[in-house]
């Protein structure tokens, strides 16, 4: 028998454990055997012994012989009719004696039964498996589909029983995933282009609001961009987060990423607010009146507080809508029992997550299911069960909000519709969700939970990432046919006009890291990049949806040639499109057509921010660098980059009037120089061109530094200026101007909000 090395070695390539890579730097890393060893413990296997390694090892080359069917298939639409392998344990002569049979139905529940007799059974290949000799025949569809999700029952009728004990009659679901062979794109982006605002909606300011950007600011800004001729507004991802500091406020490690945070929900536009007598004598009393102008003036948003308040609200808010329309089945009611009929399991299980959570945070002050008493770890235990027939209200309470908000971003998504935007709302998807929450708790079989996701060293990171959040264990997620994947991408692609893909790397390999290792001893582990990315594009057709694929980083040519092949958009920043090894910016014209371009992200300094050197201060500051050798380094480095955006400016005749190209006759960014540069990507093919707010009205900070928690104020800064301060300055229609100077956009008649 080999080593106990070298089966470790085995097991890992067929479990598509990447063996090596290459950093940033140009090192070369291989993962270690420990590495190894706790990545496949994670994944499920038992590497107790070299007896155990060599099972494991036999289970996997012994696919997919050994399914019967597999689980999950994801063919073109192009690829019809479909013909589905079946692998038949079966003696040799036998095969005559056995009958096929299978169901297809649709997602309607409509279905096609059919037969094939073991006469006209035509054997495409056998494998022998433990003494047991496997046959593989194909079953094949009738005539092509549409595209979309079916779901087969395939059953195999033996004379006798295959394995002693067995029933003669071998039986399997699967799910057939017809898909189209690239994403969505707008009829008026196929041949042109637009531009639009990107905002942190949490940080966006007005008069009306309750401390918090909302859904109705979003409207707002909706209507400001299309007034001016844009095509869309980006946000932030809207996930269910803890709403607590420091580690439970980024939208990036949320709880689920099928739930959204009722944080932003406008609480002006909730009928049952306005009908609730209890709510409104508090919104009436001048103690809410102080709070809310406490939370309103605030600099910074005090997560925790507001969303007390609106919980409490909403509480009322529900007993309202328990009483008047639940128990007396009015329209609203009726309304609302479809909305949970139509979530089925996933929401009921995110309800009795968030019930079950309050309770426990209440009385045992534990805030992840790991803590809680072990009779409660799993979500299909009696425990959990009789916790949500004696909780039943609150768990209806959860749903309730749930209801409010999908009916809220519905609302939003039709006002852009009705504005002819030509995207609307360009809504952002995490790459993970916390082990603790609700989404690690309800799909505990699919996580792989001793592990965390995180990245290699790279040139902002010399010591690599930790995002904290464990991975989805690719061999389970086929199993159980995509079904949490595919439901990921369709609520968060619903009611938006184009989802952003955050590290659409990870869809392709992920960086898995040993609990309480360092980034350095992390590997990466490989995905089934053609089944997502086929799954990404038939939702994106089906919901008219543009798809944009964050491809940022040391991510390869065949990454970027996969994503245009799938038309989803690469993701292009000003700041690190260059024409390495030469650090010159590159210019308009070499930008490619299919991808959004901007200047910055939450991760990264605003424009202002970036010229002033104000993020490389605060990393000093922070002590984030490794020394002050490190710290001189970024200056130079951030001056002479400074210098080649203006010489790049003037090369295309956008230098402003007045300014040179040299960066130390420009110590400050200004208004027209914000605009030159967002006129430079205005030139680009680039089909989207996301403006940043913060870049619009001058902000220094930027949202979010990586490598910190409590020491910055990450996702808690607001803007300095309201809705109502920004939207009638005049500034937008100057930057729209520009932009329908290259060819984006168009002149609106609408006007601006008052």
């Amino acid at each position: 028998m080999q080593s106990y090395e070298a089966l470790i070695d085995e097991l890992a390539a067929v479990c598509d454990i990447i063996p090596e890579y290459w950093d940033a730097f140009g090192t070369r890393h291989v993962a270690s055997l420990e590495t190894k060893r706790a990545i496949l413990g994670a994944m499920g296997m038992d590497i107790s012994s070299p007896g155990s390694l060599a099972g494991e090892i036999g289970k996997v080359k012994g696919r997919p012989w050994n399914l019967f069917v597999e689980p999950v298939t994801v063919i073109s639409v192009n690829e019809q009719p479909f013909a589905l392998p079946v692998y038949i344990p079966v003696a040799e002569g036998e095969e005559r004696r056995v009958t096929l049979s299978w169901s297809v139905a649709d997602e309607a529940g409509r279905r096609e039964e059919f037969v094939l007799p073991g006469e006209a059974l035509t054997v495409a290949g056998q494998h022998w498996i433990d003494g047991v000799r496997y046959i593989k025949v194909f079953i094949r569809d009738a005539a092509p589909r549409a595209i979309g999700y079916y779901f087969l029952s395939v059953a195999c009728a033996h004379p006798e029983p295959v394995f002693p004990g067995e029933s003669t009659v071998l039986q399997k679901p699967t799910r057939i995933i017809v898909a189209p062979d690239r994403c969505y794109l707008p009829p008026a982006l196929e041949e042109g282009k637009t531009w639009g605002l990107y905002a942190n909606l949490y940080a966006v300011r007005s008069g009306r609001q309750w401390g918090i950007g909302d859904f109705a600011d979003l409207k707002e800004l909706l209507r400001a961009v299309a007034g001016a001729g844009g095509g869309f507004v980006g946000i932030n991802p809207l996930h269910a987060i803890p709403n607590k500091r420091p580690y439970g406020t980024s939208p990036y490690s949320p709880i689920s990423r099928l739930y959204k945070n009722f944080i932003y929900l406008d609480m002006d536009s909730i009928p049952d607010v306005a009908e609730s007598e209890e709510a409104q004598v508090i919104l009436r009393s001048e103690v809410f009146t102080r709070e809310l102008q406490e939370l309103k003036s605030a600099a910074l948003i005090d997560y925790q507080k507001i969303a007390f308040i609106k919980r409490t609200i909403l509480t009322y808010a529900f007993e309202q809508f328990y009483g008047q329309h639940y128990l007396k089945n009015t329209e609203r009611g009726r309304a609302f029992k479809q909305y949970v009929k139509d979530e089925d399991r996933p929401l009921e299980a995110y309800a009795v997550f968030q019930a079950l959570w309050e309770h426990m945070n209440t009385r045992l002050r534990v805030y992840e299911w790991q803590d809680w008493p072990p009779e409660y770890h799993n979500p299909d235990s009696s425990a959990v069960r009789d916790f949500r027939n004696e909780n039943g209200r609150e768990v209806l309470f959860y749903q309730y909000i749930q209801w409010l908000i999908d009916l809220q971003h519905r609302e939003t998504a039709a006002l852009a519709a009705s504005l002819g935007m030509t995207v609307g709302i360009y809504h952002d998807l995490a790459i993970g969700s916390i082990g603790g929450g609700s989404n690690g708790w309800s799909y505990q079989n699919l996580i792989a939970g001793p592990i965390d996701v995180g990245a290699p060293p790279d040139e902002f990171n010399a010591s690599g990432q930790n995002w904290n959040f464990p991975p989805i264990i690719p061999e389970r997620l086929r199993e159980t046919g995509y079904e949490f994947f595919t439901d990921i991408i369709r609520k968060n692609i619903t009611y938006n006009g184009a989802l952003r893909i955050d590290h659409a790397l990870g869809m392709f390999r992920l960086f898995w890291i040993p609990r309480g290792r360092p980034p350095l001893e992390g590997a990466y582990v490989a995905y089934p990049v053609e089944d997502l990315l086929r799954i990404i594009a038939l939702e994106s057709v089906r919901n008219r949806a543009v798809i944009v694929a964050e491809d940022l980083g040391t991510v390869g040519e065949n990454v970027h040639k996969m994503l245009l092949r799938f038309r989803m958009l690469s993701y292009r920043l000003l700041y690190f499109e260059r024409t390495y090894p030469d650090p010159s910016f590159v210019r308009p014209g070499a930008y490619p057509e299919i991808a959004l371009c901007a200047v910055t992200t939450h991760d990264l300094p605003t424009l202002y921010g970036y010229w002033a050197g104000r993020d490389i201060e605060v990393k000093k500051e922070l002590s984030l660098f490794t020394g002050d050798e490190q710290y001189r380094r970024y200056v130079q480095d951030r001056e002479r980059d400074k210098g080649l955006l203006l010489q790049a400016l003037a090369a295309e005749g956008l230098l402003p009037e007045g300014l040179s190209t040299d960066p130390a006759a420009v110590p400050h960014m200004t208004d027209d120089l914000c605009r030159a540069i967002y006129r430079y990507l205005a030139r680009t093919p680039c089909k989207l061109l996301a403006v940043s707010l913060d870049d619009f009205i001058g902000t220094l900070n930027q949202q979010n530094m990586p490598g910190t928690t409590g020491e910055y104020p990450n996702w808690m800064q607001r803007t300095p200026f309201t809705i109502e301060q920004i939207a009638p300055d005049g500034h937008l229609a100057s930057f729209a101007e520009a932009f329908r100077e290259n060819g984006r956009g168009y002149r609106r008649t609408a006007t601006l909000p008052s």
